[in-house]
């Protein structure tokens, strides 16, 4: 009984890694015990919900048409692919996930899948989303989505992640492909409006993911991940985090002004930016010792419902915009 009272709940998580190798080289011989829900989360199905949206909103605002079978395809390999790039993130982050709680009960630190089954779970969802894509698509639209799992595996999971503070900059570039290669598979090709899909998602990531880091710091500091708060500090991060709101807010004004969406879309991406800001002013303005951070955790919250509620208002505005037209030129 002493033994269990003296143990902290922490290291009840951490002794199931401590005794195996993180590669699972010895653990060679052993039966998988992992089932479908295993390789499920593996998928990182929350993240896997952004990018299947954003993905269908690129491929539903680009000019032109494609057949609905092809288009559901089309979003079927792009989820595929971002799973599997979720999935080559955890087979390699598997000794950071161990220790931070966000992370310790994921498949892989909890031991229910080896790290060579993620591995090849991951390589091999890669190759057949690509591939499908491609053959059932277009090349250039396969090759965007090889090149964003190439991206977020290998760039930033296994170089940026834990080098930089900027990791969460640069790598942001990976989550904001999605609607570019929605795009691309109608179109064939990148233009001024997909590059502006693009550019929202990528200026939202440092406010969405530092707000996150400041009140995840200390885990952050634990496993030597160099995230912004705990190399520049936190003062630093919270004005670098209103310098992206306000980035993030004027670029998701922009699709009125290339023409992709009505004057209708601006009002409500404007309304919706400035709340984003709002946001990220009352995160600057916490106290330097506030140890409950709920001015962050509500950033972090509101900067998911922005970016669905922009990407909403996109999809939304194209279908309602020309009828309110054509309503006005009856009246």
């Amino acid at each position: 009984g002493a033994r269990k009272t003296r143990r902290k709940p922490e290291s009840n998580k951490m002794t199931v890694i401590d005794n195996r190798d993180v590669f699972g080289i010895e653990g060679e011989f052993r039966l998988s015990e992992a089932g479908p829900r295993d390789f499920f989360a593996l998928l990182k199905p929350r993240g896997m919900s952004l990018v299947v949206f954003t993905a269908l909103a690129g491929l539903v605002l680009a000019p032109g048409s494609i057949n609905p079978v092809i288009g559901f395809i089309a979003i079927l390999c792009i989820a595929v692919g971002a799973g599997a790039s979720g999935a080559l993130n955890m087979w390699y982050d598997a000794d950071i996930d161990a220790i931070m709680s966000r992370t310790a009960t994921r498949p892989v630190p909890a031991g229910r899948v080896t790290p060579h089954e993620a591995l090849a779970f991951g390589l091999v969802l890669s190759v057949f989303s690509v591939a499908i894509l491609g053959l059932a698509v277009n090349w250039f639209a396969a090759g965007l989505l090889a090149f964003t799992i190439f991206f977020y595996a290998v760039i930033y999971t296994m170089w940026l992640k834990r080098s930089t503070p900027q990791n969460i900059v640069i790598g942001g570039a990976a989550g904001a492909f999605p609607p570019m290669i929605g795009w691309a598979c109608v179109t064939g090709g990148v233009s001024i409006d997909s590059i502006c899909l693009f550019m929202i998602i990528f200026l939202w990531t440092p406010a969405h993911f530092w707000a996150l880091a400041l009140f995840k710091m200390k885990e952050y500091g634990a496993v030597g991940v160099p995230m912004m708060p705990n190399v520049a500090g936190i003062p630093s991060t919270k004005r670098q985090i209103a310098f992206y709101a306000v980035l993030t807010a004027v670029t998701g004004v922009l699709p009125t002004f290339t023409g992709l969406s009505s004057i209708g879309y601006g009002i409500v991406a404007g309304l919706l930016g400035i709340v984003f800001v709002h946001c990220s002013i009352a995160v600057w303005r916490m106290a330097d010792g506030d140890e409950k951070m709920v001015p962050a955790k509500k950033l972090f919250g509101y900067s998911i419902f922005y970016l669905f509620a922009i990407f909403s208002a996109l999809m939304v505005d194209l279908y309602v915009a020309p009828v309110i037209l054509s309503l006005g030129g009856a009246a």
